[in-house]
């Protein structure tokens, strides 16, 4: 009953006291319990009741304390409900009376959830919640943000494995044919936020600036150390798991929030609609007044999620164009999805050389490659159309000439990453 004495409540030192320096130690103890117990005269022939029951007073006394801690935690809900100046207030007195007290097990309950609802809570008790593991482990993960605020190391220890698992997650629905999902696309953004990983670090930051900051920090750092783009992906979903638990503190700082809010439904679809194309664009073209958000925004584009969308978006609009007899440097959102493509392919480059600008797009993929990438998918369209109306001996050799790629697009593809990108993504899509 460490902390008793503290608050003038004689404890386990007091009674030791007693003991050694008395000459009855019966009557000590019964001196003792009289002036510590329940000062209710009603309660005297209730307690001899439960005497004859056989009701322990220990047991007794453990549901009185039970029972009023319960009473005073609801109090301070009720108090902290009221979010002004003078709850605040009251909390601190609660917390100043009560906190000598945050190390005997009955009410340290009380302590922390007087702490919890405190936006700030003084140096001091953290300092001394920070040296007790056991107060450490006890504390509301409200009071933890405090502290992990004044220490990025530790906080970085207690996010590290949370990161991990998350990689771990991702990589066993790759590779792991016994996995509950078929392929890394067909979660939906919305579910993917929701995981176990993304809701605790989510709840991690709560609404602290100083936390998210640091949680981008150890993604870049990751990110350029593995070079492993589904750091990228939990970036993203991070972000959207804040916007949809309305923290609006942390997204409205956050420059790529709007940009992300936006290619979420796209995600969603797999694919990059007229509408809004009109405001990706307009956002990558305010970049030009705040260059270093290129960082951020190249990673969010870096996501698998969001490269599966901009590729299978670039085939249908090559698609389109060749419905309607036009060259895909004619069409606007190509040119688009091209940018945002090179954008999230050079995200490891742009954070690590941290040359914040954005390449153009090279004359020759519109000029060359998309147009040559048009004519193998229309003659792949009308070789598989030749096929279903052909013999079945004459569908094997059409299937086996769709197989060839001209070597003109494989050139290219090999000195392009964007090319390779759009080209591979065609071979898995293409119907063999």
């Amino acid at each position: 009953m460490s902390g008793l004495e503290e608050v003038g409540i004689p404890g386990t030192n007091y009674l030791r006291e007693a003991l050694t320096s008395c000459t009855d130690p019966l009557s000590a103890i019964e001196e003792f319990q009289t002036q510590n117990s329940i000062l209710l005269p009603s309660l005297t022939p209730a307690l001899h009741f439960l005497d004859l029951h056989g009701i322990k007073r220990l047991e007794f006394h453990s549901s009185v304390v039970e029972e009023l801690r319960n009473r005073l935690i609801e109090q301070i809900s009720n108090i902290a409900s009221s979010n002004n100046k003078e709850s605040l207030r009251k909390l601190n007195d609660v917390l100043e009376k009560s906190f000598p007290l945050v190390k005997v097990p009955e009410l340290q309950p009380v302590v922390m959830h007087a702490m919890k609802h405190l936006p700030k809570i003084k140096p001091s008790y953290l300092k001394k919640i920070l040296s007790d593991k056991e107060l450490y482990a006890a504390a509301a993960v409200e009071v933890r943000r405090q502290i992990w605020e004044d220490n990025q190391a530790l906080f970085g220890d207690e996010a590290s494995p949370l990161f991990s698992q998350y990689i771990s997650d991702r990589e066993n629905i790759i590779f792991n044919p016994e996995s509950e999902h078929k392929t890394l696309y067909d979660m939906s953004p919305k579910a993917r936020r929701h995981s176990t990983i993304v809701q605790k670090l989510s709840d991690m930051i709560g609404k602290s600036i100083k936390l998210y900051d640091m949680v981008l920090q150890f993604l870049r750092t990751l990110f350029l150390r593995t070079r492993n783009v589904h750091y990228c992906t939990l970036r993203s979903e991070l972000l959207m798991s804040l916007h949809d638990l309305d923290i609006h503190e942390i997204c409205s700082v956050d420059p790529c929030h709007k940009f992300a809010w936006c290619l979420d439904p796209c995600i969603r679809e797999k694919f990059i609609d007229s509408k809004r194309a009109p405001e990706l664009q307009r956002f990558l073209d305010g970049l030009k007044k705040q260059e270093q958000v290129l960082g951020d925004l190249s990673m969010i584009l870096c996501d698998p999620h969001a490269i599966n969308t901009i590729c299978l978006t670039i085939l249908k609009s090559l698609q389109q164009t060749i419905h309607a007899e036009s060259l895909p440097r004619e069409n606007g959102d190509v040119l688009l999805l091209l940018r945002l493509l090179s954008l999230g392919l050079q995200a490891w480059d742009i954070i690590d050389s941290q040359i914040f600008r954005q390449q153009k797009i090279e004359p020759n993929l519109l000029t060359n490659f998309l147009p040559l990438l048009s004519c193998l998918m229309l003659d792949d369209q009308y070789r598989n159309l030749n096929s279903r109306m052909a013999s079945e001996e004459e569908s094997t050799s059409n299937t086996h000439i769709m197989r060839d790629i001209p070597m003109a697009l494989i050139q290219y593809a090999n000195g392009c990453a964007i090319a390779s990108k759009i080209l591979l993504y065609y071979t898995l899509q293409v119907p063999y």
